[in-house]
């Protein structure tokens, strides 16, 4: 009898469940959310639990993935057809003067105050005139109207208060190149540009294809590492200026979007501005982002990117340069840029140390790299702009 009244209060007054979560110390949850580190993933956890909501805010290493690059004419299914036809600098144009818009979904309450869907049309009209301000914008969610309301980086990231590793990944390089094509540009910037490397090749044949004639006893002749006189009457170095300056301006254009993120968060020790086709990277180390703090940068009159100084290059060229594992790279082309004013230790220290350049890139660019700082350097000046 007793120990059916037991069974019965059982039911009536069951035990609490535990929640295990709730045994886990802090310490180790942000640990977890460190690893999570992508910003809509973090924003769904914040609206798990109060717990997660007062977390969240302390993770150190976020990542921003921009969902598309839109600008004005993108309402015409015709231009986005045309766009690769237009060349390279058309395409550099549409991330300049062009938005990042995609929504949202999940972000809900942490994003803060939301901008009204008039202003985000407002800001898509104004980006049609090349004086307009550009901006890099992460959508949220739908508002009452049914329109898309948008956010910038930094009002995402506004509610983050210990960033010390922040990655923001564009969807693509800003750098329309035609297919086989080879360019990659990594710089460092403080308040201005610290040093640049662009990595080029005319075209690459890999392995599979590597029955193409043209391939074939590919090093013969070029045994003394000079750049052959075709290069200079065929365009070749017509080329290498234009991805030169393209490289910069999307790196410079990058470097002024991000001020405001900088200024916010003290506590940031690396930014990394990347795309997901891996062309083009903008770091900053803790040093060069406190520079930029108290040194503000120098805006360039002519777009909202930041001015680019008079600058000393290196460049080396190989007509085929062919890798360890077999991948050739024709016209192979790598550049090391730095600011022609430098201190005498600098500089000194430059013409000695070139580690900076061949570790610019991943594999197999890092072997590229340093195969061709192994051969006869060439010097090229480049005014400010």
């Amino acid at each position: 009898m007793s120990s059916q009244r037991a069974d019965l209060e059982c039911r009536i007054f069951p035990e609490p469940e535990i929640d295990h979560f709730d045994r886990l110390p802090d310490s180790l949850l942000l640990l977890v959310f460190n690893k999570i580190g992508d910003v809509k993933a973090l924003g769904r956890c914040c609206v798990v639990s109060r717990r997660f909501h007062s977390l969240v805010p302390q993770v150190e290493n976020v990542v921003v993935r921009v969902d598309c690059v839109i600008s004005d004419d993108d309402s015409s299914s015709s231009s986005a057809a045309s766009d690769k036809s237009r060349g390279p600098f058309w395409n550099l144009l549409r991330l300049v003067f062009g938005g990042i818009v995609k929504p949202i979904q999940t972000l809900g309450q942490f994003l803060g105050p939301k901008r009204p869907s008039s202003s985000a049309a407002a800001t898509a009209t104004a980006a049609t005139s090349p004086s307009s301000t550009s901006s890099l914008a992460v959508g949220s969610d739908e508002d009452s109207d049914g329109g898309v309301t948008h956010h910038s980086p930094t009002q995402v990231l506004k509610n983050f208060n210990e960033i010390r590793l922040l990655r923001i990944e564009l969807p693509s390089g800003e750098l329309g190149i035609e297919d086989g094509v080879l360019l990659k540009w990594r710089a460092d910037f403080g308040s201005t540009l610290d040093n640049c490397v662009i990595l080029g090749a005319s075209s690459v044949f890999h392995p599979k294809d590597l029955t193409d004639p043209t391939t074939t006893n590919c090093n013969a002749n070029d045994d003394n590492g000079s750049i052959p006189d075709s290069f200079y009457t065929n365009g070749g170095l017509k080329l290498r200026v234009v991805w030169t300056i393209s490289s910069l301006i999307a790196a410079s254009a990058r470097h002024y979007l991000l001020q405001p993120i900088i200024s916010e968060h003290a506590t940031l020790d690396n930014l990394l501005l990347t795309d997901a086709d891996g062309q083009g990277v903008l770091y900053m180390n803790r040093e060069q982002l406190e520079e930029l703090r108290v040194k503000p940068l120098s805006a360039s009159s002519a777009s909202k990117r930041t001015l680019v100084p008079a600058l000393n290059m290196r460049l080396w060229y190989a007509p085929h340069l062919e890798l360890p594992t077999g991948v050739v790279l024709k016209g192979a082309t790598l550049v090391a840029i730095r600011p022609s004013e430098q201190s005498p230790n600098t500089a000194k220290k430059e013409a000695s140390d070139l580690s900076w350049v061949s570790t610019a890139f991943e594999e197999p660019y890092r072997t590229a790299a340093t195969m061709l700082v192994k051969r006869r350097t060439y010097c090229l000046e480049m005014n400010s702009f």
